[in-house]
């Protein structure tokens, strides 16, 4: 391969179109980060105008080149460049950034604008997620070969993005699988907020990066044709590639560039005036000279005939239907069809299992009919019941495996699997033990936001998993998980109950999941699966008997039986009981009034909520009169000792309801 050829001269007059539509931008909003932009305008120019694969006409081309800003706070560099390559971004979105309803937030959103590939802006996320990109590229190009499937991932990271430890299991998985196809590109300026990056971190980010099995290189990032030379290396790397590119924060501003002044805050007025003498750019705000802004358009256009002749080889290709329908986001007939068989087959039997092994059973019933899916555990692979038998593990050495092993890395985890959802043509789920949803959580939260499918199968869920104590029983974490918005948290209550969820959560395309299960068995409850009645998110499992209902116990998961049981008890005392199942109170919520009043029952009926978790959300969910939970954390004892000392028993559950009578 020929070096590329990059003018200098050139290159900088385009790359200055960015500066000053990032100073301008950030000027008339008084608040953003034109810095970084500026920093970056001269290599962001030569990746747009030489390397990356693109087409503004078809931006959901799923062969495109991904292009992940890492560090968003730079979201200006992006909006110039969707704006000048003929993105549907006009000008006057840049003029409106950060303004209400914009299409130029402050950082940049996945589905808010268009070309954006997946949100960030919290750090070491967008580099993360590129991981999880790069990997369902090598899964995809495994499946359906270099005619369909042949794309890089491209990352501009900050110092911030590196410091963040998320970074440390992202680099650190991206290495061992040997993601060659993955190039970050490491905006080098030395400065952060606070002032010089050296006030807290002399890091050897090359040493790092290479450490953790990755080619590194270096460049000036202010010097194109030295860009293009280290971009070329790149491209014939057998490994992940680490980029040091050195530039200047805010350069072309004379007082602030270099300075932290240049982050975090608009430069002003004088400093942008003077910015555009030292720039030579001599154009009021907000406009791109004609010969200029024709170029941009000649980048944004020179994909459209690799675009082209790609959709030529999808049509011609007798994988095509099967490539359609991996990017289709839809669950495959078959594997709906296989999930109605196992979950009539679970009515039918009513084992008494832990749910985790009744979501591992549900996965054995899908994973062969269901080949978009991809799934892993954070080293917790035996206990998570997330690995189905015959599966292979994905690697360098078998890119065709359905399988992760991310090693203890829960929030890499759950960053890369944001990734491969916004990828497209997988469906990614992990696993680990839901106390450590903790680590998970700002990944988890942005899934949210997004609005991607993720499955998050989180085990051990209650104090229920008796001996490992306090520090592996979750309390807080349903409250804490369900205070996400779009993020539908399900606790089954037995095997049907667990498969019900499953197929909720695959059928949602545009929320992720969490499913949190037991480590301890629970016996079989519902004997129809005639209907998904998880899909209302609450439902009456069991009636009241001999009289109308004096008491209702509102209950999840494993606490379910024990309602259930509670429930006989009464009964057997005259006291008409009945049991509503609320396995995911975001569903429930999403149900009509009338819906939710006659699950709710009568203001007469006593109501009681129980799970083994803190009251948060439960009293407002069914306006209970009392709650059977935790008000503190858990200990370690075995299961039966737990349960008995903080009152989780039948027993205990009559005696509140009787003392409340």
């Amino acid at each position: 391969m020929s070096p590329t050829k990059v003018d200098n001269a050139e290159t900088r007059r385009l790359a200055n179109a960015i500066r000053a539509l990032a100073m301008d931008g950030v000027q008339a909003a008084n608040a953003g980060h034109p810095g970084m932009p500026m920093g970056m305008a001269d290599a962001a120019t030569v990746l747009f105008a030489h390397y990356l694969k693109f087409d503004p006409k078809d931006p959901h081309w799923p062969d495109r080149d991904r292009f992940v800003l890492s560090a968003g706070h730079g979201s200006m560099l992006l909006y110039a460049l969707l704006n000048l390559t003929g993105y549907d971004l006009p000008m006057e979105e840049l003029k409106r950034f950060r303004q209400l309803n914009s299409k130029t937030p402050g950082h940049p959103e996945r589905g808010h604008t268009v070309g954006v590939e997946t949100t960030t802006g919290p750090l070491g996320q967008g580099i993360a997620n590129a991981v999880g990109m790069a990997l369902a590229e090598a899964h995809l190009n495994a499946r359906f070969g270099d005619d369909l499937v042949d794309h890089r991932t491209w990352v501009i990271a900050g110092d911030g993005c590196l410091m963040e430890g998320i970074s440390h299991e992202a680099l650190a998985f991206a290495g061992r699988q040997k993601l060659n196809k993955l190039i970050v590109i490491w905006d080098n300026n030395g400065i952060s907020i606070d002032g010089a990056v050296a006030l807290s971190d002399i890091t050897n980010q090359e040493q790092r990066f290479a450490a953790s099995g990755w080619n590194t290189l270096a460049c000036d990032g202010l010097d194109a044709a030295d860009v293009a030379r280290a971009f070329d290396a790149a491209l014939k790397s057998d490994k992940p590639v680490f980029i040091n590119c050195k530039t200047i924060i805010g350069f072309g501003a004379p007082n602030k560039a270099g300075t932290r002044h240049a982050h975090g805050e608009a430069l002003g007025p004088d400093e942008v005036a003077a910015a555009r003498v030292a720039l030579d750019w001599n154009y009021p705000p907000f406009v791109i000279p004609d010969d200029i802004g024709s170029k941009w358009r000649e980048i944004g256009a020179r994909g459209a005939s690799a675009r082209r002749d790609w959709e030529g080889r999808l049509k011609a290709s007798p994988k095509r239907a099967e490539f359609e329908a991996a990017f289709s986001g839809d669950v495959p007939a078959a594997a709906q069809a296989a999930l109605a068989k196992h979950t009539q087959t679970m009515a039918e039997t009513k084992p008494a299992l832990a749910t985790r092994a009744s979501s591992g059973a549900t996965l054995e019933a899908i994973f062969g009919a269901f080949p978009e899916l991809l799934g892993g555990s954070a080293d917790l692979t035996p206990s998570n019941n997330t690995l189905v038998k015959g599966a292979s593990d994905i690697s360098a050495e078998n890119r065709l495996g359905r399988y992760v092993r991310y090693g203890i890395r829960e929030h890499g985890m759950a960053a890369a699997m944001n990734g491969m959802a916004a990828h497209g043509g997988v469906v990614p789920y992990g696993g680990t033990f839901m106390c450590f949803s903790d680590y998970s959580r700002p990944s988890i939260r942005l899934a949210a936001l997004m609005g991607v499918r993720v499955v998050h199968v989180l085990t051990h869920d209650s104090i229920g998993l008796g001996e490992d104590g306090p520090t592996h029983q979750p309390v807080e974490h349903m409250a804490a998980l369900r205070a996400i918005p779009n993020l539908f948290v399900f606790r089954p209550a037995d095997a049907v109950e667990t498969a019900e969820c499953w197929a909720i959560a695959l059928n949602m395309k545009d929320a992720p999941s969490a499913l949190a299960l037991s480590r301890q068995s629970t016996p079989a409850l519902r004997t129809s699966a005639a209907e998904n009645m998880s899909a209302k998110g609450a439902y009456e499992l069991f009636a009241a008997e001999g009289g109308p209902s004096r008491v209702a116990l509102f209950a999840t998961g494993t606490e379910v039986a024990l309602a259930a049981k509670a429930r006989d008890l009464l009964q057997a005392k005259g006291i008409p009981t009945r049991v509503v199942s609320a396995p995911c109170f975001e569903l429930f919520d999403q149900q009509d009034d009338a819906y939710q009043d006659a699950v709710c029952g009568e203001e007469d009926e006593l109501k009681i909520g129980v799970e083994a978790a803190v009251a948060q959300g439960w009293f407002e969910a069914f306006g209970l009169d009392a709650f059977i939970g935790m008000t503190g954390y858990g200990a370690s004892a075995p299961l039966k000792d737990v349960l008995q000392h903080f009152g989780f028993t039948p027993e205990n559950i009559v005696e509140t309801v009787e003392a409340l009578l």
